[in-house]
C-alpha cells in the first residue's frame, strides 16, 4: 500500500459572503466540490458530493476500487444533488464541480484514478514540473477569460459525464487538487514555486491559499496537497 500524506487548506476571500468550497481528505480519495446556485445550495452541492466521495473512500478502504467504481460514485453524486433539490424548492438550480484523485485499482496494479467534472483542477508536480491534468469544462469562447462558463457540472439532468484518468502510483509525486479560486489568482510558476519549497503537505496548501487570497481572493480558494511519500531506506 502507498505511503500517503495530505493536507488541505480553505478561504472564503475577499469578496464572497460564503464558502461554497468543501474537501475531502481521505485514505484514499482526496477531492474538491466548489459549489454554485442561490441561497446557500452551492454549499448544499458541495458538501452532497463529497458525501459521495467519502462512500467511495470507504469502499476503497475495504478492498479497492477502480475506474468504474469512481465514474459511478460520481453519477450517483449527482443524482443525490437532484435529489436534495426537487426535496427543497429553495435549493433548486444548485451545482456543483468536483476533481480530485482515488488511489486504486487498475488491471491489478495500484494506481492514481484522476477525475473531473467542472473547472476545479487536479495538478502532478514531480522532477520540478508542474503539470495540469485535467481539462477545464468551459464554453470555447471563454477559455481566454481568467473566468470561465462552466459547460459540466454535477446536478444536472442529464447527468454530466466526468473525466477520468488512470496514471501509474509513483513514490516520490506530488498531486494538487483545487478550486478554480487558486489558479484564478496565483500563476502556475509561483504554485510550482511554494510546492517545492513547503515539504509538509498542509502547510503547502496553507501558503498556496494565502497567496491566493492577498492577490484579490475573488473567490472561495480550497486547496488540497497529496504526496505519495517514497518508501522508507
Amino acid at each position: 500500500m502507498a505511503n500517503i500524506r495530505a493536507g488541505a487548506a480553505t478561504d472564503v476571500g475577499k469578496v464572497r459572503r460564503r464558502n461554497e468550497d468543501s474537501a475531502l481528505v481521505g485514505t484514499s480519495v482526496f477531492a474538491v466540490a466548489d459549489g454554485m446556485g442561490g441561497h446557500a445550495a452551492g454549499d448544499v452541492a458541495s458538501r452532497i458530493a463529497v458525501a459521495a466521495l467519502q462512500r467511495l473512500d470507504e469502499a476503497a478502504a475495504r478492498g479497492g476500487a477502480g475506474p468504474l467504481d469512481v465514474r459511478d460514485e460520481i453519477v450517483r453524486a449527482n443524482e443525490d444533488i437532484l435529489a436534495a433539490a426537487a426535496a427543497d424548492p429553495d435549493q433548486g438550480g444548485m451545482g456543483t464541480t468536483a476533481a480530485g484523485l482515488c488511489l486504486g485499482i487498475a488491471d491489478g496494479d495500484e494506481c492514481w484514478i484522476v477525475f473531473n467534472v467542472g473547472d476545479s483542477r487536479v495538478y502532478r508536480f514531480a522532477g520540478g514540473e508542474l503539470s495540469q491534468i485535467t481539462v477545464d469544462h468551459v464554453a470555447p469562447e471563454s477559455i481566454t477569460m481568467r473566468r470561465g462558463v462552466i459547460t459540466r457540472a454535477l446536478g444536472t439532468d442529464p447527468g454530466p459525464r466526468p473525466d477520468l484518468w488512470v496514471c501509474t502510483a509513483v513514490p516520490g509525486e506530488r498531486y494538487l487538487v483545487c478550486s478554480d479560486g487558486l489558479p484564478l489568482e496565483v500563476a502556475d510558476e509561483e504554485i510550482a514555486t511554494v510546492l517545492a519549497a513547503f515539504e509538509d503537505p498542509t502547510q503547502a496548501a496553507e501558503e498556496l491559499v494565502r497567496r491566493a487570497v492577498l492577490a484579490g481572493g475573488r473567490d472561495n480558494v480550497t486547496v488540497v496537497v497529496v504526496d505519495h511519500a517514497p518508501d522508507p531506506a
